[in-house]
């Protein structure tokens, strides 16, 4: 079983950083971040596969947040930069034991308990 626990997360104004954590117990292949907005789906933000660390982002965040991971602490990192107000949501850990490992809900399977992210102009 696959258990996830977010920590992070915050206020800043615009223009500002960020780091979302997130640890991991379990066997994992592919980790990702999504971020729920006002009236749509959980939307993949950046996705990452635990063995080799390739890595897939939304083009919305591309230049600004970065996905990584320490392996030796089971935990993953959401590092965002040059924040903007369209930013602001909550945002959830993800993991997946299979699988594309894109930046799709249905890809999968298990879910942090989410981290508000809030960012004033």
């Amino acid at each position: 079983q696959v258990q996830l626990v977010e920590s992070g997360g915050g206020s800043v104004q615009a223009g500002g950083s960020l780091r979302l954590s997130c640890a991991a117990s379990g066997y994992i292949y592919c980790m990702g971040w999504f971020r729920q907005t006002p009236g749509k789906v959980r939307e993949g933000v950046a996705t990452i596969y635990t063995s080799g660390g390739f890595t897939r982002y939304a083009d919305s965040v591309k230049g600004r947040f970065t996905i990584s991971q320490d392996n030796a602490k089971n935990t993953l990192y959401l590092q965002m930069n040059s924040l903007k107000p369209e930013d602001t949501g909550p945002y959830y850990c993800a993991a997946a034991q299979g699988g594309g490992c894109r930046l799709r809900y249905g890809d999968f399977d298990y879910w942090g308990q989410g981290a508000q992210v809030t960012v004033s102009s």
